[in-house]
């Protein structure tokens, strides 16, 4: 099995040394790109463009030239303003079918966004690729050009394999519509190229929405809310089965991965994906906010500014980092309490029970019955 579809959780290293990342200012995004998609559905469905564009700093002529670079807080930002002045619910798994698949011809008449002309028609691996395995191998390597603002691991569990998604570079309330977007572009890849319905399972933080209709549609009935983690899982038989259809020149004509425009980005992740990863492979170290920012290659008062820039603090990311350890461990490795809590620096179980119960809002023996 490839390896860029396994997310190793034990110690990778004597000591994890955080990488290049990007932040919620870092401008990288290619607007006309995923953006000019949604700005084309947006002003498709009648929003007008001055409230659309407002408060993002994006003007409107400048997204076809190809060469507009957008900062994800302009994205997060372009989402308020698409969810404010709308009153469908169902923007997010619309744009969503068309992340992996071109329209076969622009949503609008007069919107000069779409420039088919100037996209690179080469096929790249993702099209090419004979399987689901292949495909998602392509979309981890490759996610910093596919969906940049959120952050991609994938583990194997029992028999199935479970892709874990989070924010990584302070979404807030936008994290929701990302999630309902990246979802439905994935099932539908996978529905696509399979010609058949692949039974996915979506596990969603959030409750239960008022618009559930859309999930019934766009994804399935098999979704269920107030999980423990945003994910989806399949079954393993489903990796390597063999695809029926080739969409690969459909596919190609809206390929964020442009022979003549891309250029190689030296970050991997986000600033909060990246401060989490170095916690979770620290976790033996104990790692706290002075080491931390010492690693980081800044003060504290420049880490803690640097969080909060990304609507975070480090008590917040190192609680998500072993609240995500301690989930795994108790429901696929069957460890026991005693063994988290040491584990986890805890100087009790008693210790642990309080923080998991405080972290998920179960006690570690119901994460145990649900393993």
């Amino acid at each position: 099995m490839s390896h860029n579809l396994h997310t190793a959780y034990e110690d990778v290293s004597p000591t994890y040394k955080p990488g290049k990342y990007f932040e919620i200012d870092t401008s990288f995004i290619p607007a006309h790109q995923w953006p000019s998609t949604m700005i084309d559905l947006a002003l498709s469905r009648g929003m007008e463009e001055h409230k659309l564009l407002r408060g993002t700093g994006i003007f409107f002529e400048d997204i076809a030239t190809n060469n507009l670079q957008l900062t994800p807080q302009q994205c997060f930002q372009l989402i308020k303003n698409m969810q404010k002045h709308s009153h469908s619910q169902e923007f997010s798994f619309l744009l969503g079918h068309q992340i992996f698949s071109a329209p076969a011809h622009p949503t609008t008449h007069h919107n000069p966004t779409t420039h088919h002309s100037t996209i690179s028609h080469e096929k790249n691996n993702l099209h090419n690729s004979d399987n689901l395995q292949q495909a998602l191998d392509v979309l981890l390597a490759q996610q910093i050009q596919w969906m940049p603002l959120l952050n991609l691991r994938s583990v194997y569990e029992q028999d199935r394999l479970v892709i874990y998604w989070q924010d990584a570079c302070g979404a807030e309330t936008t994290q929701i519509f990302l999630l309902e977007m990246m979802f439905t572009a994935l099932n539908s890849l996978t529905r696509w190229r399979s010609g058949e319905s692949y039974p996915w399972e979506f596990y969603l933080t959030h409750k239960k929405p008022d618009y559930i209709e859309q999930y019934d549609v766009h994804l399935n009935s098999n979704v269920q809310f107030s999980s423990q983690t945003n994910a989806m899982a399949i079954a393993r038989d489903y990796l390597h089965r063999p695809w029926k259809i080739n969409h690969s020149d459909q596919f190609a004509s809206n390929s964020p991965i442009e022979s003549h425009t891309s250029t190689a980005l030296e970050f991997q992740r986000g600033f909060l994906a990246e401060t989490y990863t170095y916690l979770q492979n620290n976790i033996r170290h104990n790692p706290n906010l002075e080491q931390t920012a010492v690693d980081f290659g800044m003060s504290n008062a420049s880490f803690k500014r640097k969080l909060k820039k990304h609507h975070s603090h480090f008590q917040a990311q190192y609680d998500l980092a072993r609240r995500d350890l301690a989930i795994m461990w108790l429901s696929q490795k069957g460890w026991t309490n005693e063994q988290v809590a040491k584990k986890l620096h805890f100087y009790d179980v008693a210790n642990l029970r309080r923080a998991f119960k405080k972290w998920t809002g179960k006690l570690p023996q119901a994460i145990e019955k649900m393993g």
